[in-house]
């Protein structure tokens, strides 16, 4: 709490004084998100990881606060404007921890702003690729983070005028090259060479 109170400040301090065109502070609001991000993926904040009867004493107590932060990372990029491109693709990484934390409202309200590079800049589309799959291999992503960035990234690609095209191309692609990875990093376990075999071929 005393950390979201911090933020908090931070967040305030930066909108008022480092955000306008003459006054923006680059280093500033790179360590801002860097700070943000990483209190959110810190372990201890990872409830899924604790019991049920731990898990639920938390939340009475403090709620999930990586909630909490990744709203107000989501509120602050927006916030950018046309600052936005300074940060990608150097963002592209920490905002895709973010998203694969396994807590399905914070993904609802952060995939999007990966619909928000896309139109910024190209060099998004690279990074975001790379960086899945070092997540992955990671052992990072689940089914239901493939099938939410797929969905949500539809939607808003359908609804744009320039990019309802390559913006949907874009997002099946994610999407298939994320479910291949996910199969890619189960099936290394399988004791069978010859679905080894098969899947890698389908990661390439």
């Amino acid at each position: 709490r005393v950390f979201l109170r911090a933020v908090n400040q931070f967040t305030s301090v930066l909108n008022r004084f480092f955000l306008d065109q003459t006054s923006f502070e680059l280093q500033l609001w790179n360590n801002y998100f860097h700070l943000a991000v990483a209190f959110l993926t810190h372990e201890s904040l990872q409830l899924e990881t604790f019991s049920q009867a731990k898990r639920s004493k938390i939340i009475k107590k403090y709620g999930d606060m990586r909630k909490e932060i990744g709203f107000k990372i989501r509120d602050m990029w927006y916030n950018l404007g046309p600052h936005k491109i300074r940060f990608i693709p150097a963002m592209v990484g920490p905002i895709l921890e973010v998203t694969l934390v396994p807590e399905p409202e914070l993904r609802k309200a952060t995939i999007p702003i990966f619909f928000d590079m896309m139109q910024c800049e190209f060099n998004f589309k690279n990074e975001l690729i790379t960086k899945l799959d070092q997540e992955v291999e990671g052992g990072r992503g689940d089914e239901q983070y493939k099938v939410l960035l797929e969905k949500l990234l539809l939607e808003h690609c359908r609804k744009h005028k320039y990019l309802a095209a390559s913006g949907e191309t874009f997002a099946l692609l994610v999407s298939s090259l994320l479910e291949n990875l996910l199969d890619y990093r189960t099936i290394m376990h399988d004791e069978n060479k010859e679905n080894r075999m098969s899947c890698t071929v389908n990661v390439l």
